[in-house]
């Protein structure tokens, strides 16, 4: 059996298919299969669990998942890659192959229950892509189990909302930085370390808004101006002075001199309620 998360086997396996990885798909592929395992150990999958692994790549970790889980759909961007997918993964029947675009992948039409485990490595341009697409709408997944660039993982896991990617995960999602992984465990080697992220998706999202895209983007529109004072951005963008804003802030109970930044997930929830009609969408 092809284990690509063996070095060797894993240069022999992309010579033989005549595979160069590019850079530009986020193609590092993890061959330490110690840290592969504690991979797809930390998803919690069992013998009853369907599967969504984003990024097949050469089937290091989906190799993992199919021992543990009942059904794995593999979706993989890169058509080069598939028959050596098909090399590695020919003894599991379990496993569901599909060259696709994740961003474009109808995930309900593959999971109509909804996918209750979501696992992969994910490159550094598709975060914030993906997790949009997987939790915006229900039916979410119970858990993500993610691979991504260190410096992802801890804006996902800041205590105040540091990013607009921050809010994002956060108010569908408890995010734990599980443990971090050295870039020299991966092949090509990157230039940044990694790190496991898990996502345990809440039962209601954190803010209560009817309007989630609404707030998404006002959100996104506060993050422009994300140096300034809250007082006057949301003056700004909400059509009003500054000083009416700051009054409103006031009443809030939030600092008009703040920044975006700092602001816990009740306070965007507050703030969104407060300005959002004045938004220009």
């Amino acid at each position: 059996m092809i284990d690509p998360a063996d070095a060797q086997q894993l240069d022999s396996l992309l010579r033989r298919h005549r595979i160069t990885l590019q850079h530009r798909l986020g193609q590092n592929f993890l061959v330490d299969p110690k840290l592969r395992d504690a991979v797809a150990e930390a998803t919690g999958a069992d013998r009853s669990d369907e599967v969504l692994e984003v990024g097949a790549g050469v089937g290091t970790l989906t190799i993992a998942l199919a021992t543990r889980s009942r059904r794995v759909v593999a979706v993989e961007l890169d058509a080069r890659l598939i028959p050596a997918l098909r090399d590695v993964l020919a003894a599991h029947v379990n496993v569901e192959l599909v060259q696709a675009d994740i961003l474009r992948f109808d995930v309900t039409r593959a999971f109509p229950a909804g996918a209750e485990l979501v696992a992969g490595n994910i490159p550094y341009n598709l975060t914030g892509g993906l997790i949009r697409k997987l939790l915006d709408h229900p039916p979410r997944p119970r858990r993500l189990s993610l691979v991504v660039q260190k410096e992802v993982a801890e804006r996902w896991t800041a205590t105040t909302a540091a990013s607009l990617a921050t809010v994002a995960v956060q108010v569908f999602a408890v995010p734990t930085m599980v443990m971090t992984i050295p870039a020299a465990a991966f092949t090509p080697v990157p230039k940044v370390d990694s790190a496991l992220v898990m996502l345990e998706v809440r039962p209601r999202p954190a803010v209560d808004i009817d309007d989630m895209d609404g707030f998404f983007r006002f959100v996104e529109a506060l993050f422009q101006f994300r140096r300034k004072q809250l007082g006057g951005t949301l003056g700004r963008i909400a059509g009003s002075s500054g000083v009416e804003a700051a009054a409103r802030l006031d009443e809030l109970g939030i600092e008009p001199v703040r920044r975006p930044q700092t602001l816990t997930l009740p306070e965007w929830e507050a703030v969104y309620r407060a300005f959002n009609r004045g938004f220009d969408r």
